[in-house]
């Protein structure tokens, strides 16, 4: 009998956890997506972040911060090995169950492969695609 895979999505605050989830932030934007890294480390402090473990292995990322505009849902990630078996999903459904009950303004920065993701979700493309540590992007707002 083939056992189940394991996705397991974690609200995470303490430092072996979140140098996890640095380290796969690092491995997706700065070494394969090219990012600057003084782009990718910034309000770390005031973020919520979680890690996704795939059959106990950390394999995703993400975080979500209040803005001056509302909630904004950032930093997600899969390591390469991992994706296309629901990481990204199980990332995107426990950080939108993290958001406080009264966010009433949700939006991301997406890049273009990852939007039917998002839209999955009832996130909505609104203005011009732009550019943003070197890739394309569309703000993407949550559609109540």
């Amino acid at each position: 009998m083939e056992m189940e895979d394991q996705i397991i999505v974690e609200r995470v605050s303490n430092e072996t956890d979140l140098q996890q989830v640095f380290a796969i932030r690092r491995k997706v934007f700065v070494d394969e997506q090219n990012c600057p890294p003084e782009l990718e480390w910034e309000f770390e402090e005031e973020s919520v972040h979680f890690l996704g473990k795939f059959n106990g292995v950390p394999a995703g990322a993400s975080r979500w911060r209040k803005t001056l505009n509302g909630y904004k849902l950032e930093r997600f990630a899969v390591l390469k090995e991992f994706r296309e078996k629901g990481m990204g999903q199980a990332l995107v459904a426990k950080v939108l169950n993290d958001l406080p009950k009264d966010a009433e303004y949700v939006y991301l920065h997406a890049q273009l492969d990852a939007m039917p993701l998002y839209a999955k979700f009832g996130f909505e493309k609104a203005g011009e695609q732009f550019e943003e540590a070197g890739i394309q992007h569309f703000k993407m707002i949550l559609q109540a």
